[in-house]
């Protein structure tokens, strides 16, 4: 195990300045003026500004600052009262970041760079730590964790969006009520919806491809106007990084065709949930595979079975990562296509956990109860930690349903029992050992605190089916 897997040592930003020194070279020669820099805060939301070119080579010198409020508020922008990492309290100074080369694109349509960026805390000589709100930071510890075990985890998104014919300023018109989807009726992988709309779904590839974030598949879903992406697979960090991009990067495509996308997890009763599933596989520090077995029941190797154990194990208080809205509970009910236990099968979307056999390269596990609005990095950090720990435990998964698991609900102990609602969520995230473990504590205290609040917040308002149903007759 690394001895600190928080600390980012000298050789690593001298490795990464180079690189960034290289690619500013590149845009001086290419003539570019500006660079677009993102951060990544507590909710996924991609937060950030554009940059001078002159300015970025100022920042290789020493790690360039930003207003830290932006890990000290929700996706309102409202300010925090009950966390400790920032706030009134700390005058909200300028935390540090630092981009990351790797993470270089081109933004279609502007021919200018992208760069995804971490916080840090630095230290005194010329290591930094990671900042400890800063979620691809955690999943960075997550993942030097189980370097040196000697894991090498490759994940792959899907994620259902329902496109609208609306603008930002439409919607608040009508109040969010009476939206115009972007076309009628079910349709689910209709070839009609998806050729008459082609313009669209091959624009969007095409999109994303430029923009480094490709997309493997993408239909219609059941729903007016709903569509579902699968991205390609990539190592971990890679691929929650696309995710991210994803999600940011669709809402500007459709508005820039004056259409409208959601990831929100549940914007009707009336239809299912929009899931942000995660596929997993294990490769060993040389690239081999781990989770295949040809000799095992459905080909599932012991690494994949422990992996699976410690998921389940540890699912319900992981939760809040993965449902982290007030919203996301309204998608987690029965008969929905998502799943309300830690259950699991082969080849089963009714579980939370899907077991998909296949090849040494194709074996994996579907990680079902994440919906669509959930921060990437956080899951992948949840689900790679609960399936390393599993897997450094021996944990044995429970059996496997076959069929219906909502026909279970009620035959399941509470450990197996999802959370059903926010506040419910992070108070037992709060108690996780693992989270803590390979999380951290202060990420912990923090991201709970930031849930509680979002409860809170929630709380406090008057809906439309609380005057709807006292107004009156109460």
């Amino acid at each position: 195990m690394a001895e600190d897997p928080d600390r980012i040592d000298a050789a690593m930003r001298t490795a990464n300045g180079a690189e960034l020194a290289r690619a500013l070279a590149e845009w001086r020669d290419a003539g570019v003026q500006r660079v677009k820099l993102a951060l990544i805060d507590v909710d996924g939301v991609l937060r950030g500004k554009y940059v001078a070119l002159s300015k970025f080579a100022a920042m290789l010198d020493a790690d360039p600052g930003f207003c830290d409020c932006v890990l000290g508020w929700d996706v309102n922008d409202q300010l925090y009262d009950n966390v400790t990492l920032t706030g009134w309290h700390t005058g909200f100074p300028d935390a540090r970041y630092r981009p990351d080369a790797a993470t270089r694109r081109q933004i279609p349509g502007e021919e200018t760079p992208l760069l995804l960026a971490d916080f840090v805390v630095p230290e005194e000589g010329e290591s930094v730590r990671r900042h400890p709100a800063c979620p691809r930071g955690r999943l960075a510890r997550v993942l030097n964790r189980a370097a040196a075990l000697g894991f090498r985890p490759r994940l792959g998104f899907e994620y259902e969006f329902f496109v609208f014919d609306e603008t930002p300023a439409s919607v608040r018109a009508k109040g969010f009520r009476d939206l115009e989807p972007l076309t009628p009726g079910n349709f689910g992988y209709s070839v009609l919806r998806a050729s008459a709309q082609a313009d669209l779904f091959t624009g969007l590839m095409d999109y994303m491809s430029g923009l480094a974030v490709p997309i493997e598949g993408l239909h219609c879903e059941t729903g007016p106007g709903v569509w579902e992406a699968a991205l390609a697979p990539a190592d971990a960090l890679e691929a929650a990084d696309r995710a991210a991009l994803f999600k940011t990067f669709t809402k500007v495509f459709f508005q820039q065709q004056d259409l409208l996308a959601t990831f929100m997890a549940k914007w009707s009763m009336a239809y299912p949930g929009q899931s942000g599933h995660l596929h997993v596989s294990l490769l060993d520090a040389d690239g081999s595979p781990l989770f295949h077995d040809p000799g095992a029941a459905h080909g599932m190797s012991r690494q994949q079975r422990h992996f699976a154990g410690g998921v389940l194990a540890h699912m319900r208080e992981l939760t809040a990562l993965f449902a982290p809205t007030v919203n996301a509970y309204t998608r987690l009910v029965p008969g929905a296509w998502a799943p309300t236990a830690a259950t699991w099968g082969i080849e089963n979307r009714t579980t939370a956990l899907r077991v998909v056999p296949g090849s040494a390269t194709s074996q994996r596990l579907e990680f079902r109860a994440s919906g669509a609005d959930a921060n990437p990095h956080l899951v992948a950090a949840a689900v790679i930690a609960a399936g390393i720990q599993g897997i450094i435990d021996g944990s044995e998964p429970s059996e496997t349903v076959a069929g219906n698991a909502y026909a279970l609900q009620n035959e399941l102990p509470e450990r197996q029992q999802l959370p059903t609602h926010l506040r419910e969520a992070a108070k037992v995230l709060s108690g996780s050992v693992l989270a803590r473990d390979w999380l951290g504590d202060d990420f912990v205290d923090h991201f709970c605190a930031t849930r509680e609040w979002e409860a809170r917040e929630y709380e406090r308002h008057v809906n439309d089916w609380q005057l709807e149903r006292y107004f009156e007759i109460i």
